[in-house]
């Protein structure tokens, strides 16, 4: 169980009291739901209409952001690196353009 749910009607993290979801929480709600992204923007979406109803006064697309905008970018992964050949030159090309 985590710790860092909703806090409401302010949607604050009870785990770090930045806006809910949380960092922490969108990387737990990415594991619990794998392979599952239908099911986790319908999941977000009801939270979402939840936030609506507590936080008239908050725009519409402020939320929508901040509930599901996130869920449509992959997480940023480390970039591997990797060594590199060198491409052979062209032995059709000018000796210049080699």
């Amino acid at each position: 169980m985590t710790t860092h749910g909703p806090v409401m009607p302010v949607w604050n993290c009870g785990g770090c009291g930045l806006p809910w979801p949380c960092t922490t929480r969108k990387q737990e709600l990415r594991a619990q739901f794998v392979g599952a992204p239908v099911s986790l923007a319908l999941y977000l979406g009801s939270h979402l209409v939840q936030a609506a109803e507590d936080m008239p006064w908050t725009p519409a697309g402020a939320l929508h952001h901040r509930f599901l905008g996130w869920t449509r970018h992959p997480p940023e992964l480390p970039q591997r690196r990797t060594a590199t050949m060198p491409a052979e030159p062209n032995r059709d090309a000018p000796q210049w353009a080699r």
